[in-house]
């Protein structure tokens, strides 16, 4: 995710103040995020019933980009928005509009809590994808969790039981969409700042969603639906900024099992405002995949514990022998967001 880095002399970039690593911290920023993200999910729901989706998109980007351009600006300087690979940033623009776009209309026919359990697979696909697109290894006990979070959405869907019909489909393309973006996100997070890729995916939606605007646009007379769109934005541009500053304060294996109380956010945000409650087999499925993602995340912690003990015994013994051994660099953990 978003990374300290070492700025040299005659960069133009603004040194940053080095954060200091807080467990307790990262996971209270992460909480506000999934919390931001669960807002934004259930006001989206109650928008876009009165304007249409594509206008709602359009504002959710231009604050959006407003913040987090502000942010990078003031922060870090205009010279941390300069990049070398301009044709990432438009692919991953597209992708987060296409994505967007999904998750929208899977709003406007899903519970929240329903949704955002699927959505919340996209972790464990990504981890089945990483495999082909980005030559990391997965273990057995991976792969298992994987198809049990798998398993989990048609326990939620219930093909053939009308419990939510065609329209599982749309969390599911945005599920296969999503880890395209992901995995894009974990390609370009080994040169780009997460920050200033932040900035670029929001403005290159925007601009792809400003062409059509002309023919979906309307006027807006009630106050309370203007500042619904302006609350999602908002809660869009803070889960993100959020989500960033808690990865920098701590690893993602000690966070990734946290963020599972998206879940249980949306459940709750679509209890509040909707009045509805999950039947219990969606219950069950839901925990499914909360399980499986939890148990991915201490997996991974497990394995990075495991990786830095073994290097640090190879160190000790390269010290007593004095000769030099090449430890392969393990591969780093898909990006989640």
């Amino acid at each position: 995710m978003a990374r300290t880095q070492a700025i040299s002399e005659g960069s133009g970039l603004r040194p940053q103040p080095r954060v200091k690593p807080s467990a307790w911290g990262g996971l209270l920023l992460l909480v506000v995020a999934m919390a931001c993200f669960v807002v934004l999910d259930t006001t989206t729901k109650r928008v876009t019933v009165e304007v249409p989706m594509l206008m709602a998109l359009w504002v959710l980007f231009v604050v959006q980009a407003l913040v987090t351009g502000g942010y990078v600006l003031v922060v870090r300087g205009g010279a941390s928005l300069k990049t070398t690979h301009p044709g990432l940033h438009l692919a991953r623009g597209g992708l987060l509009l296409v994505v967007q776009m999904l998750a929208f209309f899977s709003l406007k026919y899903l519970p929240v809590g329903e949704y955002t359990a699927l959505a919340m697979t996209t972790p464990l696909v990504v981890t089945l994808l990483a495999t082909r697109f980005l030559g990391e290894h997965v273990s057995p006990m991976r792969l298992v969790l994987v198809a049990l979070g798998l398993v989990s959405t048609l326990v939620i869907v219930r093909p053939g039981s009308n419990a939510i019909g065609w329209a599982m489909l749309l969390p599911l393309g945005l599920v296969l969409f999503n880890a395209a973006y992901q995995l894009l996100t974990s390609r370009m997070a080994r040169t780009e700042d997460a920050l200033s890729t932040v900035f670029y995916t929001c403005s290159t939606a925007l601009i792809l969603s400003s062409l059509p605007l002309v023919w979906v646009w309307q006027p807006v007379d009630s106050l309370n639906l203007w500042l619904g769109l302006l609350l999602m934005g908002v809660a869009a541009a803070c889960g993100n900024l959020f989500f960033i500053l808690a990865f920098e304060r701590a690893p993602a294996a000690t966070l990734m099992p946290y963020m599972y109380l998206q879940i249980g956010f949306g459940i709750l945000g679509g209890w509040l405002v909707f009045d509805h409650m999950p039947d219990f087999w969606a219950l069950v499925g839901m925990g499914m995949i909360a399980a499986c993602g939890v148990a991915g995340g201490l997996l991974t912690l497990y394995e990075t514990r495991k990786r830095q003990h073994e290097l640090e015994v190879d160190r000790t013994r390269d010290d007593v022998t004095g000769n030099a051994v090449l430890v392969p660099r393990p591969a780093g953990s898909t990006a989640l967001r």
